[in-house]
């Protein structure tokens, strides 16, 4: 029994540890994660553009 549990503990190891494949689940997930930012980015710079011409407009006067 112990050599039949290691023999296939080895099996799944390998397995495991050669297995890089791009699977369509990991294309969700990376979609999930990328959306907001893509969604949000333009929004954040133009804030961002506006608050340093303030900051630069108040520090003249």
């Amino acid at each position: 029994m112990r050599e039949w549990w290691n023999k296939k503990k080895s099996k799944t190891r390998k397995n495991k540890k050669g297995n890089n494949h791009y699977t369509f689940f990991d294309f969700i997930l990376d979609a999930l994660f990328w959306l907001p930012e893509l969604l949000f980015l333009p929004f954040r710079i133009v804030f961002w553009l506006l608050r340093g011409l303030g900051r630069l407009i108040w520090d003249l006067f």
